[in-house]
């Protein structure tokens, strides 16, 4: 769950406390972003059987300043150790970085998918790889998310593709007239930061 609170000495425990009182269990906590007075943090919890997820987030808003952003199913073990471990994948297997990239984007950056798309002389695009439960994307589908030479997020509201409404995306380029996305459903919007790793990690693949 991604969580603002105030970015001062207290809060984090705070949460922390306010987490436990419900019987969740922390797993990982990662800090996303710093901005103005406030901390964003990604909690990876654990929550005992029966224990419904309103009671958790009930449990933090009722802190003064904090706001739970985002909640949803998150495989365990993803953190910023996944930005190392990946990198440390595509490194010794540069042939197949890109797809080592986009096979380990869902759980880098907290995401239902992410797609390789190719890219022809004219600007085009076609989806080469996918992960699981990524939208089978047509060359229109990805017009919509053109341009595919710079990083940039897109929301894309109502129904974009059938099943796929409200969704937000991250377009980074590879390099070699190749490009990545990654998607949420619903939300989230992509962080500044987590925008500049996907950049950072992209350029890393040629």
């Amino acid at each position: 769950m991604r969580v603002s609170l105030p970015d001062v000495p207290g809060s984090l425990g705070a949460v922390a406390s306010a987490m436990g009182a419900v019987g969740a269990d922390i797993l990982a906590v990662e800090i996303v972003q710093k901005r103005d007075g406030q901390a964003i943090d990604d909690f990876v919890v654990d929550v005992p059987p029966g224990k419904l997820p309103d009671a958790l987030i009930s449990a933090c808003q009722g802190l003064d300043g904090v706001d739970v952003e985002w909640i949803s199913r998150y495989p365990e073990g993803g953190g910023l150790q996944s930005d190392l471990e990946t990198l440390e994948r595509m490194t010794n297997d540069p042939e197949h970085a890109a797809e080592t990239l986009v096979s380990s984007a869902p759980a880098v950056f907290r995401s239902q998918w992410a797609v390789l798309v190719a890219l022809s002389a004219d600007g085009a695009g076609t989806a080469t790889y996918s992960t699981p439960m990524a939208p089978d994307l047509s060359s229109e589908d990805l017009q919509r998310l053109a341009p595919f030479d710079s990083t940039h997020r897109l929301s894309l509201d109502g129904e974009w593709i059938p099943g796929y409404d409200d969704s937000v995306v991250v377009v980074a380029p590879l390099g070699g007239d190749r490009a990545i996305v990654i998607g949420r459903l619903g939300g989230p919007s992509y962080l500044d930061s987590e925008v500049a790793r996907l950049g950072h990690l992209a350029r890393l693949t040629s």
